[in-house]
């Protein structure tokens, strides 16, 4: 008997300790990657951050919603990433309690909800800095960004704080699971007015340019015959921005949109997804706290140069 205890406990303590270890070639490199995404989001969010603290340029519209989104980034990598790469280290199995579970669960909504609405505002700005530069003047800009900023903040806070009440929040300590569906039901509201707001608001400025034709041959005349330079460099400008802005939505859509269609998808047909299929869906997203800074920086010339003079001065 003390031998047939012995060889279960072992068992049982072999079977635990499988869920630790990565077992193939695979497993170690896919969570090497994995843990190289969570360092390499972190310091390039840090990295835009101290960029506009150190450089007084920066303190001013629209640098503050890029330093909300960084910030937003920034606590992903920080808070929710390495939460849960633990979670996949154990076998995509909870074995950190329900307070951790509940932490886990509010700090997801919460910055996953500010990063994808800090998107949005950006997208908003630089739509509107397009369609509408005469009105919206930098004295606007800036309060209109602050609001946004503001309204980012307060909705995400209010949406992170219901798991903590236990709704949203699926705990097992049976079957040591954490599952965070209904949060995802809160991401995918935000991301529908990510992608309708700018399309009707673009159908405005088309039909009220077909309605006054002669207005606007007559604004753009003027301004062709008096300010080509300058028209010739705002619209290169206005180019530019709307190509970034259509490549950090089309990032984030290709990021976050099988997630959330996984998550809609299955409690009305009752299907059933490999777990390794959610997980790879969830760190897709996740992956958008990269990009995020990568491609906002990239179509800025302003940041290449104060990262070549912050690591210059460091030298």
């Amino acid at each position: 008997m003390a031998d047939v205890s012995q060889n279960s406990s072992f068992n049982q303590s072999s079977e635990y300790g499988n869920v630790y270890r990565p077992q193939t070639v695979f497993s170690v490199l896919t969570f090497t990657l994995l843990a190289m995404l969570v360092v390499a989001t972190f310091f390039w969010n840090m990295l835009v951050l101290v960029t506009i603290l150190r450089v007084r340029t920066f303190h001013r519209v629209p640098h503050n919603l890029v330093a909300s989104m960084a910030i937003s980034d920034v606590m992903v990598a920080a808070l929710v990433m390495p939460l849960s790469l633990v979670h996949e280290l154990n076998g995509r199995r909870w074995k950190l309690g329900r307070v951790l579970c509940q932490v886990w669960i509010s700090f997801d909504v919460l910055c996953c909800t500010a990063s994808i609405w800090n998107v949005t505002a950006i997208a908003l700005d630089r739509y509107w800095s397009i369609t509408r530069h005469l009105e919206y003047t930098l004295k606007t800009r800036k309060k209109i960004s602050n609001v946004m900023i503001g309204l980012t903040w307060l909705l995400s806070s209010v949406i992170s704080l219901s798991p903590l009440f236990g709704w949203g929040e699926t705990y097992s300590e049976e079957d040591m699971e954490c599952q965070i569906y209904k949060a995802a039901k809160f991401r995918i509201g935000s991301k529908r007015t990510n992608t309708i707001t700018p399309v009707a608001e673009a159908g405005e400025v088309k039909e009220a340019s077909r309605q006054q034709p002669q207005m606007v041959f007559t604004v753009r005349h003027a301004t062709v015959t008096f300010q080509t330079d300058s028209e010739t460099w705002r619209e290169q400008k206005e180019k530019r921005a709307a190509l970034m802005v259509g490549i950090l939505i089309g990032v984030f859509v290709l990021c976050w949109i099988p997630f959330f269609l996984t998550e809609l998808i299955t409690p009305l047909c009752s299907c059933h997804i490999p777990p390794i299929w959610k997980s790879v869906f969830l760190w897709l997203g996740y992956s958008n706290s990269f990009f995020n800074p990568l491609i906002y920086t990239a179509f800025n010339k302003n940041y290449n140069n104060a990262f070549r003079n912050l690591f210059s001065r460091q030298r």
